[in-house]
């Protein structure tokens, strides 16, 4: 979406929702982003807060990072919008079919892109799609 800018990744986020809630209109890609948000009501103090757009959030300590997990949410409506990888629209119907709702789908198809985005960054390669792939197929049984 933004290349590898946090800072402008995070903005752009607490720009869309500011907007959101003095309602004004939105562009294509904010609207798709403050959805994301209105799922997510635990993070939308995040966006209200200016010491947060900079903070590190620790697994360590169990902490989540919003910005991470919305971003995925963002990124996979992406890959469901041009079905790339080639694919992905029917594992994302079939998840859903066994989670019984989108957005339970989304967040357990997003262990499987966490995990593909960590081996390629690990490996210095691009991203394998034939095992993120495979690791949504594992999601339906």
């Amino acid at each position: 979406m933004f290349g590898q800018d946090r800072e402008q990744l995070r903005r752009f986020f607490k720009t869309a929702w500011d907007k959101r809630q003095s309602g004004e209109a939105l562009q294509p890609l904010e609207r798709m982003v403050v959805q994301v948000i209105e799922q997510h009501p635990e993070y939308q103090r995040q966006m209200s807060d200016d010491d947060q757009l900079l903070r590190d959030f620790t697994p360590e300590l169990g902490e989540t990072n919003p910005w991470l997990h919305m971003g995925m949410h963002i990124a996979l409506a992406e890959q469901l919008g041009s079905d790339r990888p080639p694919g992905i629209r029917e594992h994302y119907r079939n998840i859903v079919g066994r989670y019984g709702d989108r957005h339970s789908a989304e967040h357990a198809m997003m262990e499987c892109l966490g995990m593909s985005l960590w081996e390629a960054q690990r490996s210095g390669a691009q991203p394998d799609e034939k095992a993120y792939l495979a690791c949504l197929s594992r999601l339906t049984r």
